[in-house]
C-alpha cells in the first residue's frame, strides 16, 4: 500500500514538473526570443561596420575588472562581521 502511494505522489510530481516546463515559456515570450536570436544572427551580417568607440570608453571593462579583483581579495575582519549579525 505505501509502495502504491509512493508511486502515485512520484507520477503527480513527474506531471506537475511537465505542466510547469511546458508553461515556462509562453509562444509570445518564445516568438519575442526566437526574433531576437534571429536579429543577433543575422544584422550583423547585414549591416555595415560601426567605427571603433573612443579609447576612454575601452578602459571601463579594465577598470570594472581591477575593482572587482581588489575587492576579492581584500582583507576583512571577520569578527566584526560576525557581531553584526548576532
Amino acid at each position: 500500500m505505501k509502495r502504491h502511494l509512493q508511486q502515485r505522489q512520484q507520477e503527480a510530481d513527474f506531471h506537475d514538473k511537465k505542466v510547469i516546463a511546458s508553461t515556462y515559456f509562453s509562444i509570445g515570450a518564445f516568438l519575442v526570443l526566437a526574433c531576437l536570436t534571429f536579429s543577433l544572427l543575422i544584422l550583423p551580417l547585414v549591416l555595415p561596420p560601426l567605427p571603433p568607440p573612443p579609447s576612454l570608453l575601452l578602459w571601463l571593462p579594465v577598470c570594472l575588472l581591477v575593482l572587482l579583483v581588489v575587492l576579492a581579495f581584500m582583507p576583512t575582519d571577520v569578527r566584526s562581521m560576525a557581531s553584526s549579525y548576532l
